[in-house]
């Protein structure tokens, strides 16, 4: 520090003594300002509450002066907002209406007397205009009519007297200021010119340095106890989740339910639940730190990518022991003595202890659904060098924009049709009916289509506005018909009349649960293909062209994500299924070129289409643009859903609607809000900790705006969820009523 600050010191004293100006008109005119936002440790260390590192410099130097005096009385401690009226005053125009700072008198010196009071007066009117806002009647008539005296307001105690005290200071300093003018032409009262000056001077001080500090007090001074008690509820409703999730997630049934296929593969172990658990601490005391949350990005590529690792490891590791299971269990039975009839049962009683042997390519689906998760990962990481520190390395995005427009254009369209295939290929996987398929691919192709136009007729330097609101109106009517009438048109079996002469046949109108919930399930698959990729299109379409390829990637690693939970063979807790989801779509939050600034806000997105002035629907699209991968990995949960084994969860076969709904949504949407509770309370605790930190405005504050748009994008995804499953279950539970009425 001490050679940085000599090198400085040389430089200004360098600029002061060879000034080409110096002896021009404009040289006697000129002030050299020097000023710095924050100070520094003896070591270097600048971002923290400390005196060293609050206390910054502010250098007036006159270049009119022959050499630099230092005297002790210029050492003042003055505020940094006491720097915007001084040099508004300077350069002679208004100071900012809502500035409390007060002008800085050493820095005037080279005013008249007469322009030094004016200045003050300015400064003076400027204030109180400011705290005639905050204090409604300050300074009215009949508050000057009964300004002398120690008279007691008729209104609050508290504002009364504040209104009373800066009344009183005020008067002084207007009567001394007109007492200045009425002697100051006169030559033979130079002496008490003088004092009526100092005595000006003092009472404008005195007002001004009583309103300023009301203004900042009443600025940042909060109520503490209200804080504290919003904190306290945020820390109790953080708890109360936790508990649900805890007594959820002991419940005998539902343990036994998802839980039994990982007591015959004890050997997994619990590192992944263990991982899940320590990663999501680890992110909740990083948010305790600046440089953590400049660059949250690497938290949460660190945690994807590394719950990747561990599953790809326990799915080797599996995938080995069971190989070497069927191994030994062949070689036993070649030993055994018995008649085809045991052998058929012994290999049917295998096939049904281990899975992989009916399905042998389970295992190595998922390994590869897992590496394809792992590569995309490692292409998103590299495509944005997002954060603060190494902003400005290159990375694959800059060196697209530094290349040819029909490259950015390519990768556009390639990433589009490949967002179709893929969703057509994922509706043809359910088995229904050609023309429901057939239906809900047209829907998808109509929307791609629309976007395919939008690119073609956007330029480069100006996006275009005709095809996005048609595409709005498509998207929201699709999403509405599917939502709608999907649960209405899907048959609740594979063939309704298999159902109907069933319970015709029966001597009891009971409709088995295992019929109702195959009809949800290809519901929920179709309604979650249909939200997830109509989602990835809008984002093709409002999305930055460098972040085509991004949001392709995003979509292909949750659809991945979700086949290898969906697999059979290794088991997971759906603990992790969910938070292997969550971490997810933070990391592709991060990919398409998001931070914790508001400067990465894409704004111009926002604007796509809206061709009259609106302030509401500009603020959706924003929203819709930033929290795109959070929000798309909580609409592809439907799909997580529907591939669960939920026939084999029904208690009995009574169709039951209340346990249906409690296994299908309670997990799934009761863990995110756990997460996210847990954010949110830690960081407003973070937040009022660091109320006082020198980077509580550049950090901490724009992140909590980040996690409080977060915690709405978190409930607008599962509300989004939580409804359909409702609604489609719901509608199943009637129709299935319906047709044992009718078949009676």
């Amino acid at each position: 520090m001490a050679s940085k600050l000599k090198e400085m010191d040389d430089t200004i004293r360098l600029i002061h003594t060879q000034n080409p100006l110096k002896g021009d008109e404009y040289g006697r005119r000129t002030l050299l300002v020097v000023v710095s936002d924050h100070g520094m440790t003896e070591r270097g260390n600048h971002g923290g509450s400390s005196y060293e590192e609050t206390d910054s410099l502010a250098l007036f130097v006159d270049l009119r002066a022959e050499s630099p005096t230092y005297e002790p009385s210029m050492d003042t401690e003055v505020f940094q907002v006491d720097i915007t009226p001084t040099l508004a005053l300077l350069f002679g125009v208004p100071i900012p209406k809502n500035s409390f700072g007060i002008l800085l008198m050493q820095a005037c010196n080279s005013l008249t007397d007469e322009h030094k009071l004016r200045a003050l007066e300015l400064n003076s009117w400027q204030l109180l205009r400011l705290l005639q806002v905050h204090i409604p009647g300050l300074l009215c008539q009949s508050l000057r009519d009964s300004a002398g005296g120690d008279q007691v307001l008729q209104s609050n105690e508290y504002f009364g007297n504040i209104k009373l005290k800066l009344h009183n200071l005020y008067s002084k300093a207007w009567a001394a200021h007109s007492v200045w003018k009425l002697f100051s032409g006169d030559s033979n009262l130079t002496s008490n010119n003088n004092a009526n000056l100092n005595a000006a001077t003092e009472s404008y001080y005195d007002f001004l340095r009583y309103g300023s500090e009301w203004l900042k007090h009443r600025s940042t001074d909060k109520p503490i106890r209200w804080i504290l008690t919003g904190v306290v509820i945020l820390f109790l409703s953080s708890v109360l989740l936790l508990c649900l999730l805890f007594l959820r997630f002991k419940d005998h049934d539902f343990e036994r339910k998802f839980s039994s296929s990982l007591r015959n593969c004890s050997h997994i172990g619990q590192l992944d639940m263990a991982f899940v658990s320590f990663g999501t601490l680890l992110h909740i005391f990083s948010l305790g730190s600046s440089s953590m949350v400049e660059e949250e990005q690497y938290t949460w590529h660190f945690l994807t990518s590394t719950l990747c690792l561990i599953l790809f490891y326990m799915t080797i590791q599996s995938f080995l022991k069971e190989n070497k299971t069927f191994s030994f269990e062949m070689k036993s039975e070649k030993k055994l003595d018995l008649d085809q009839s045991q052998k058929t049962h012994i290999s049917a009683f295998t096939s049904i202890k281990h899975p992989t042997l009916s399905k042998p390519l389970s295992a190595y689906g998922q390994i590869s659904s897992i590496l394809i998760v792992l590569i995309c990962g490692r292409v998103l990481r590299g495509w944005h060098q997002g954060g603060v520190n190494w902003a400005h390395l290159p990375d694959i995005s800059k060196w697209l924009d530094q290349g040819s427009s029909s490259i950015m254009k390519t990768l556009e369209i390639t990433s589009l049709l490949i967002v179709i295939i893929l969703s057509v290929f994922s509706l043809k996987l359910i088995m229904l009916r050609a023309r429901c398929v057939l239906i809900a691919s047209l829907g998808v192709v109509v929307l791609g289509f629309l976007v395919l136009l939008h690119i073609m007729e956007k330029q480069t330097a100006n996006r275009s506005t005709s095809i996005a609101p048609i595409f709005y109106f498509s998207f929201g009517a699709i999403m509405f018909v599917t939502f709608i009438f999907s649960p209405w048109i899907l048959p609740l079996c594979h063939h309704e009349n298999i159902l109907m002469k069933r319970s015709s046949n029966s001597h009891s109108s009971v409709v088995k649960s295992e019929d109702v919930l195959f009809g949800i399930q290809k519901s929920l698959y179709l309604t979650g293909v249909m939200y997830a990729s109509s989602w990835c299109l809008l984002q093709l379409l409002l999305q930055q062209p460098v972040n085509a390829v991004p949001v392709l990637l995003i979509f292909v690693q949750i659809m991945a994500c979700i086949i290898y939970f969906s697999a059979n063979g290794l088991h997971h807790r759906q603990f992790v299924e969910v938070a292997a989801m969550h971490f997810l779509g933070m990391a592709g939050h991060f990919s398409l070129g998001n931070s914790n600034t508001l400067a990465t806000i894409d704004v111009a997105g926002a604007f796509i289409g809206i061709s009259s002035r609106s302030m509401v629907f500009p603020c959706i699209l924003m929203f819709i643009i930033t929290f795109s991968s959070p929000i798309l990995s909580y609409l592809s949960m439907l799909v997580s859903i529907s591939m669960k084994d939920i026939v084999s969860l029904s208690p009995s076969d009574e169709p039951d609607l209340g346990h249906v709904l409690e296994v299908m949504i309670v997990f799934p949407c009761l863990l995110p809000l756990v997460l996210n509770s847990a954010v949110l309370t830690t960081s407003t605790i973070i937040l009022l900790l660091m109320r006082n930190h020198l980077f509580v405005w550049s950090v901490f504050s724009p992140k909590y705006l980040y996690v409080c748009a977060e915690t709405v994008s978190v409930y607008v995804g599962l509300f989004v969820v939580a409804a359909t499953v409702l609604y489609t279950c719901t509608v199943f539970f009637f129709r299935a009523k319906m047709l044992l009425r009718s078949g009676d």
